[in-house]
């Protein structure tokens, strides 16, 4: 493996690449609400699907998605025994690669975490706890912390899935310890700026959110067997509601939309929605409304103009697409297009809804509460790189999709 630093780095100190319309530095872009800015994109792709601009390889296997940040692209895969993170230019060309612990070998082996970029510097966790921060440029490690050795931390059956958050000058990441559930990091040095101690929950495969709600932020996460939320300042434990699902198969990042928290889970768990009761300092949660359906695994699930959308599991039993009203729970419509055998993410930019099925079936869907409305779609599919499961990402006039080793940059802009 190439490891050396090139000339590329010096050169991007010194040229904008003009492509780059704005950033996703993070797991579900800027605010984590998986929306993208983008305008002026087709909203109708030519048949066989919009431009490939170009595909690249050697990204080891892994389930990450991309971050792009400041004109490079980042993902993370397995390399020989290692977890390795890439960066590439916006050409899709190698700049550096660097180890980030080992690689995570166990059931369903790839890596999973996706980078975060915040200042010049990149935030990683592997499968097994490792967190590193590097400069985003050169790659170069600046701190390192174990979570496991430090906090007590615990790995799960299917590997930590957690992405980093950055809030201010801490970055965020859940050990899930007996003692020690959330922590947060000075983003400089990796001093330890608070714990959260109280929740006793393993980690979950989900990545936290950060929520500002009358006055009072709080970090809220989806954990192995309940959702929490944290005061965001302190690590103290605000309220603990319980979301037990089959396998501990808590893998949905929590949406949060004015006032309300909404949670999804598979085996028919199904969504819930949560009020929450800001009280100056202090917070709890009262259930709204709870259905089996919609249990989302780990596809995600967007909220379009009051109603949400995504794959249901159908208690593993019946996969496939639904939408909800956000106000009731009511189901709109199932359809059984694009569901895939196991999951289907997506991800929403310019008012439509970009669908990837785990067998490669590539949908533009314009959000409609009455139908599943498929405008195009296309497939990408080479079994011998495994499922798709990495969240598409749409950046820069581009969509990115990642399977396996590779990655393939679309040119969905309008002409």
């Amino acid at each position: 493996m190439n490891l050396r630093l090139p000339l590329a780095i010096i050169l991007y100190v010194f040229v904008v690449n003009p492509a780059v319309a704005g950033d996703w530095p993070q797991f579900h872009g800027p605010r984590r609400d998986n929306r993208s800015d983008e305008t002026g994109l087709l909203k109708q792709w030519p048949e066989g699907g919009p431009r490939l601009v170009w595909k690249a390889g050697a990204l080891g296997q892994g389930f990450a998605t991309v971050a792009i940040a400041d004109g490079i692209i980042y993902t993370t895969g397995n390399i020989d025994k290692d977890t390795v993170i890439t960066a590439m230019d916006m050409s899709g060309k190698e700049i550096w690669k660097r180890k980030n612990g080992p690689a995570y070998t166990r059931s369903h082996p790839g890596t999973r975490s996706t980078p975060t970029v915040v200042e010049g510097k990149l935030y990683n966790l592997n499968g097994d706890l490792d967190l590193i921060c590097m400069d985003a440029r050169t790659g170069a490690t600046i701190w390192a912390v174990d979570l496991i050795e430090k906090f007590g931390g615990r790995t799960i059956s299917w590997g930590i899935s957690e992405s980093p958050l950055v809030d201010g000058n801490n970055v965020i990441c859940c050990p899930g310890g007996e003692k020690v559930s959330m922590v947060a990091l000075d983003k400089d040095t990796g001093d330890t700026r608070w714990t959260c101690r109280g929740a006793g929950d393993k980690p979950g495969y989900a990545s936290t959110i950060l929520v500002d709600y009358k006055g009072l932020r709080q970090i809220v996460m989806l954990m192995a067997e309940s959702a929490i939320g944290v005061a965001a300042d302190t690590g103290r434990i605000l309220w603990q509601y319980p979301h037990k699902v089959r396998f501990d198969a808590n893998c949905d990042m929590p949406i949060y939309y004015e006032g309300y928290i909404y949670l999804f889970g598979t085996w028919n768990r199904g969504a819930t929605k949560l009020k929450l009761n800001v009280d100056r300092d202090d917070c709890s949660v009262e259930e709204v409304w709870r259905t089996n359906e919609l249990d989302n695994e780990h596809g995600g699930v967007m909220i379009v103009d009051g109603y949400l959308y995504g794959q249901a599991d159908g208690d593993h039993k019946r996969r496939h697409l639904a939408c909800l009203e956000m106000k009731t729970g009511k189901t709109m419509w199932t359809a059984r297009e694009l569901h895939g055998d196991r999951s289907t993410s997506l991800t929403f930019a310019d008012g439509m809804l970009y669908l990837v099925s785990d067998q490669g079936e590539i949908g533009l869907v314009r959000p409609n509460p009455e139908k599943l409305e498929i405008v195009s779609r296309f497939e990408l599919t080479q079994k011998e790189q495994g499922v798709f499961y990495a969240h598409p990402v749409v950046c820069g006039g581009r969509l990115y999709i990642r399977h396996g080793e590779f990655l393939y940059a679309y040119d969905i802009r309008t002409k």
